[in-house]
């Protein structure tokens, strides 16, 4: 006997649904009233599986008049196969903000898919692209996913994943890949068998690994940091070989593939063009001007590929409002302590004749050049730093094209071409070995020993630092101190531990493995006043923003995208705290801080401001650093911090290639607005969709009022108190787990809509314990031996209505039926529908939909006798034969709708013959009957 999808069978004594994946031999169901977690397979042969119809309400079983409002939330919150526009929101972890459905309908409008998310930093990229992801597994469209990503963020993605759209996704990375190998079968790779991975872009994009990943790459694959794989200007390097990898993924015509970056820019026009012909190879014949009404529909063809918006752009949009916290940012300067001060003036007179001598090969020269840099960036940062480098020996390399590359990754801040990842280690800055007793042996150990003896007191800048943190935590603040060196963290830390009474103090640098630096930072969670001092190994990928709302950066990056990444841990949606703070430190007399203050952090600074958005450093940063150090080293103009240190010429150059860099930025959100979505278009499907799966209001009511109904305590506005004690333990052995609380602990306060602090629960409509209080009540009202606040049939006497009226809770299921060329697809959907009724069913009028919602409201105005309610709602069962034809055309109306709803969020799809159909069980489950008298 074969099953259709939707259909009720009955086995192991208890109701069934039919899953898509049943086959001829097995069927896949998941329980009547039941979670995910609880899908079985029933293999025929040796399985007793019946057709079964769902049974109408005991009418010795009514309840009061909450019952019909608790039973149709606790419905719709526990489906997972929602009816809708939308097949994924039931099974969201997280509500989408109205903005964040803009980029999923542009998508579904694209078959492939081929877009380019380009939303400012804090606004929720990953959230935009899980949405897709979700909606086209959910939509059976794809059944595999890779995200490319760099290898610091990838647990991030993991953890984002799993949290707001469940699924389980697999590190690809050098440290995993071995475990992973060994669970493939011969000749079988890692893309095949596991069917979701996120994967190292760097790890990924070497030759060797390349091909192998291009061959069984899984459908459509997330470019994630994708500004790094834009097309560099020399061809070759990193960014070159992540282009070409990316380039040849997109060359598959049928993959789908979404590139995800804060800056598509990255300064550079050219490398913008190259990430837009990755999403269509025709974009490569765009004119070079863009503008003008005849490259009108040019436009209009790259807008519907392209989505960009500035936090003003969607704070207030479709009257929802999305909170971002106000950022204070200020500048704190410090002195040098006078024999710091004597010891800076030595190392740069030591780098400046280190650098000054001219036999030396070019190879030796520009080991020399980074050695002298790499000095004076660690007596910036602090002893602990400047200590390290003096007594280390500097690079070996065997070409001046290596020692560059080495010195460049050591020493600079390339957030472009390199990730934060093991570049926080102190650089080697000694000429020659420790220990050795030649003149510049001698010398730099009388440095590193003069470095040594700076700790403590004589730090001025630690000193003056720990007086601002004491401020910013009087304040009310719980700052993340951030440095560029790992022994100035560490050092930094230990210091803090020292002078900073009742605060906990944690040290997170890149020394620690990804999962144990989350660890350290989540453990703060329990500390009430705490400071985390970390290097930049955390200034991307780990949002802190429920732990932490203030950043001090201890050391300037050379890099104004790196301030800005920093800041991004703090500042962005889901902050609880109203403000922010970042806060610049500098010396105001260590020759160094001015320069980059001046010619790069400030004029970064002014644009944010002036243009919402941040943009990239509008050229190579290394040229920039090279000049200013070169004047400081070579042409030795001046001694103080300032543009004068360089050719005020390349001042005048910076500046300009920046202006021009914002006009760019200007004209390019100009050209690119978003106006292929309209507005009206995100309403109604939004619309649709809260309608089908709940909205976070309906979450907070019937929480409250199942909570309550099942004699727990609940209290407050936003954040609400809840008290289990009373409850029963049925439902708290369902809650307890979902809730993550331990054993025992019965209070904890939550809240239904982000931001949330770090001891408060997310009660959001996927929340494992909403899911969890949906079941607990739809499961009790279906088994008469669970005791239950809700009942699936009551009688209630009320002056809301004038005559006898009857409200029937219906559960439709639909088989969606996707047909590309000869082959069908399946899926199932569910959906709630109240209908209402005046009079006897032999005799219904049948009322317009608003009537049902109104009487979900009423509230008695009398008593109804047991008696009376039995004889009331048998009568209704005894004719419910009279009600099944207008039940069988509520069930087909449903279902076209559904059907219209469906395919009209997925245009594209029909213009490459895909055709779809929505079969119907032929009549819907009467979930509960309740009748309304009226008022005596």
């Amino acid at each position: 006997m074969s099953f259709a999808v939707g259909s009720l069978v009955r086995v192991r004594g208890r109701e069934w649904v039919v899953l898509p994946e049943t086959t001829p031999d097995t069927v896949v169901a998941r329980p009547l009233g039941g979670g995910d977690d609880e899908v079985a397979g029933f293999f025929l042969p040796i399985e007793k599986v019946e057709p079964a119809t769902f049974q109408l309400p005991d009418p010795s079983e009514a309840g009061d008049y909450r019952s019909c409002r608790l039973l149709r939330d606790a419905l719709r919150l526990g489906f997972r196969s929602s009816a809708g526009p939308f097949r994924s929101f039931a099974r969201l972890g997280v509500e989408p903000r109205p903005y964040q459905l803009v980029p999923l309908l542009l998508a579904l409008k694209l078959d492939p898919v081929r877009l380019l998310i380009a939303d400012d930093v804090g606004i929720g990229k990953t959230v935009e692209a899980g949405l897709i992801v979700r909606e086209m597994i959910d939509r059976g469209e794809i059944k595999r996913f890779a995200v490319l990503c760099p290898p610091q963020i990838a647990e991030q993605w993991q953890a984002e994943l799993r949290s707001k759209f469940h699924l389980d996704a697999e590190l690809v990375l050098p440290g995993t890949v071995t475990r992973l190998e060994k669970a493939c079968r011969m000749n079988q790779s890692i893309f095949d068998r596991f069917p979701y991975v996120i994967v190292s872009t760097d790890f990924i994009k070497a030759d060797r690994r390349r091909d192998d990943f291009v061959r069984d790459c899984p459908e459509m694959v997330i470019v994630d940091e994708a500004h790094a794989c834009a097309l560099s200007g020399d061809g070759r390097g990193a960014r070159h070989q992540r282009h070409q990898l990316v380039k040849l993924l997109a060359g598959n015509k049928n993959r789908h593939l979404l590139l995800v970056t804060a800056t598509p820019h990255s300064g550079n026009e050219e490398a913008f063009r190259s990430l837009l012909i990755l999403l269509d190879t025709s974009f490569a014949d765009l004119p070079a001007d863009l503008s003008g009404d005849k490259n009108r529909q040019v436009r209009e063809r790259i807008a519907a590929h392209f989505v960009q918006r500035r936090r003003g752009d969607i704070t207030h949009y479709l009257q929802t409002d999305t909170p971002f916290p106000e950022r204070e940012e200020k500048e704190e300067t410090y002195k040098l302590h006078p024999e710091y001060q004597r010891l800076f003036k030595q190392v740069l007179e030591y780098a400046k004749e280190s650098v000054s001598d001219t036999t030396l090969n070019k190879q030796r020269q520009r080991i020399r050049w980074w050695s002298a840099l790499a000095l004076l960036r660690s007596m910036a940062s602090s002893p602990a730093a400047a200590m390290s480098t003096l007594r280390t020996r500097a690079i070996d390399a065997n070409t001046p094209e290596e020692a560059d590359a080495q010195g460049r990754q050591a020493v600079l801040d390339l957030v472009e071409d390199d990730s934060a990842e093991g570049t926080d280690v102190a650089p080697a800055g000694a000429e020659v070995e420790p220990g050795d007793q030649s003149e510049a042996g001698r010398r730099l150990m009388t440095m590193a020993n003069a470095a040594e003896g700076l700790h403590g007191a004589k730090d001025a800048k630690l000193k003056r630092a720990c007086a601002i943190l004491e401020d910013l935590l009087a304040s009310g603040y719980n700052p993340i101190v951030f440095c560029r060196f790992i022994p100035t963290a560490e050092y930094v830390a230990a210091e803090l531990r020292k002078k900073l009474k009742g605060v906990t103090v944690e040290a997170v640098t890149g020394l620690l493995p990804p999962k144990e630096r989350e660890d350290r930072v989540n453990a703060l969670d329990a500390c009430e006043k705490r400071v985390l001092v970390c290097t930049d190994c955390l200034s991307e990928g780990i949002n802190l923003q429920h732990l932490f709302n203030a950043v001090f950066h201890y050391d300037l990056s050379w890099n104004p995208t790196r301030h800005e990444q920093r800041e991004g841990r703090v500042d962005r949606y889901g902050q609880p705290s109203p403000k922010v703070r970042a806060l610049t430190y500098y010396g105001i007399d260590n020759q160094i801080d001015g320069v980059v203050l001046d010619v790069l952090l400030r004029k970064h600074k002014a644009i944010r401001t002036s243009l919402g958005v941040s943009i990239p450093l509008p050229t190579d940063s290394e040229q920039v650093i090279q000049a200013v150090f070169e004047g400081m080293l070579l042409k030795g103009k001046k001694k103080g911090p300032g543009p004068g240190l360089f050719d005020e010429l390349l001042v005048d150059e910076i500046d300009q290639q920046w202006k021009s860099a914002t006009e760019r930025e200007k004209l390019s959100r100009t050209l690119f607005a978003q106006q292929t979505i309209k507005v009206e278009d995100v309403v109604r499907e939004m619309d649709a969709a809260r309608e089908a799966v709940g909205t976070g209001v309906d979450v907070a009511g019937f929480v409250r009022t199942a909570l309550v109904a099942s004699k727990a305590a609940v209290d407050g506005d936003l954040a609400v108190r809840i008290d289990l004690t009373e409850a029963p333990r049925a439902l708290k052995d369902q809650l307890h787990p979902a809730l993550g609380l331990r054993p025992g602990k019965e209070v904890f306060t939550a809240r239904f809509e982000l931001p949330v602090t770090g001891n408060e629960i997310l009660l959001s409509r996927s929340s494992p314990a909403v899911e969890a209080l949906a079941n607990h009540v739809l499961n009790a009202a279906l088994d008469s031996h669970l005791d239950g606040p809700a009942r699936r049939c009551g009688v209630i006497r009320t002056g809301k209505v004038a005559k006898r009226t009857t409200l029937l809770l219906l559960r439709h299921r639909f088989h969606i039926v996707t047909k590309s060329g000869s082959e069908e697809q399946p899926l199932l959907a569910e959906d709630s529908h109240l209908v209402a009724f005046a009079g006897s069913p032999q005799n219904a009028e049948w009322l317009p939909p608003g009537v049902a919602e109104e009487l979900l409201l009423a509230e008695p105005d009398a008593n109804v006798s047991a008696e009376q309610a039995r004889d009331f709602i048998q009568k209704v069962i005894d004719g419910e034969e009279h009600l099944r034809p207008k039940l069988a055309e509520f069930a087909t109306a449903r279902g076209e709708v559904l059907l219209d709803a469906h395919s009209r969020v997925r245009q594209a799809s029909r213009a490459k013959g895909v055709r779809h159909r929505v079969e119907a069980q032929e009549l819907p489950d009467v979930l509960g009957v309740f009748v309304y008298l009226p008022k005596v």
